[in-house]
């Protein structure tokens, strides 16, 4: 079966391993992962929707190869829009104004999308790109037996974190947690995947995912997103332009 696991935008897709007479090294295994994603086609896209607290923003994920498009509701009938290009060693991003296309800013990285716990720099997961992974190891999560990958960012790279590590499905590839840390080693950011949903003969995306916010001081939990997609959408916002 070709499980693949999509998280936010896509990146965490999941891709079967190819049979190898050792273990793969991290960088092939963050590698087969950004692959995948650009083996996948789903132009009618997935509706679902961002809760946290008693708030909830709709969204609307659209996949077409190398491009992927996440759209989000900012008021009534009105939707923003985060486009992705996916490259073979980095990726473009980019925000609709107007009608147009215009390179994604830097500085808005880190910003919140609709008041919640994910940024764009969440939904992007660019430290998919960082050079020289390391592998950790092995790790159960959830029951499920996994690699565990550190990726240090590279000098004057943007974003919050510092260092990010995976798990990763040692069997299908899937990313099953994901955590970012400061400069001190402070728990930042978790994401944890909880429950994925079939939407064509061999294609399985992402039903809902767990986005917690902590104190890097402590590492206690200060806030809890909800991400959840339901089905391939039947209304909505026009999809990948």
């Amino acid at each position: 079966m070709n499980f693949k696991v999509f998280a936010c935008a896509a990146a965490l897709c999941a891709l079967v391993l190819p049979a190898r007479a050792q273990q793969p090294t991290a960088a092939e295994i963050l590698e087969g992962t950004r692959m995948a994603a650009t083996l996948t086609k789903l132009d009618e896209g997935l509706s679902g929707s961002l809760r946290k607290g008693n708030d909830k923003t709709p969204v609307t994920l659209f996949l077409q190869g190398k491009n992927i498009q996440f759209q989000f509701s900012v008021n009534k009938g009105a939707w923003q829009v985060f486009h992705m290009r996916i490259n073979d060693d980095d990726l473009d991003l980019f925000e609709l104004q107007n009608g147009k296309q215009a390179n994604f800013p830097a500085s808005k990285l880190m910003q919140p999308i609709a008041g919640t716990d994910l940024t764009y720099e969440d939904l992007a997961l660019r430290f998919l790109y960082w050079p020289n992974p390391k592998m950790e190891g092995t790790e159960k999560v959830a029951g499920q037996e996994c690699y565990k990958i550190r990726i240090d960012k590279p000098k004057g790279a943007a974003g919050r974190y510092e260092v990010v590590y995976v798990w990763v499905h040692t069997k299908y590839g899937a990313f099953m947690r994901i955590r970012g840390h400061d400069k001190n080693g402070g728990l930042v950011k978790e994401f944890q995947v909880e429950d994925v949903m079939q939407v064509a003969k061999d294609t399985w995306t992402l039903r809902k995912m767990q986005v917690s916010s902590h104190n890097p001081a402590n590492g206690r939990r200060t806030s809890i997103t909800d991400v959840t997609f339901d089905s391939p959408r039947k209304a909505g916002p026009r999809g990948l332009r």
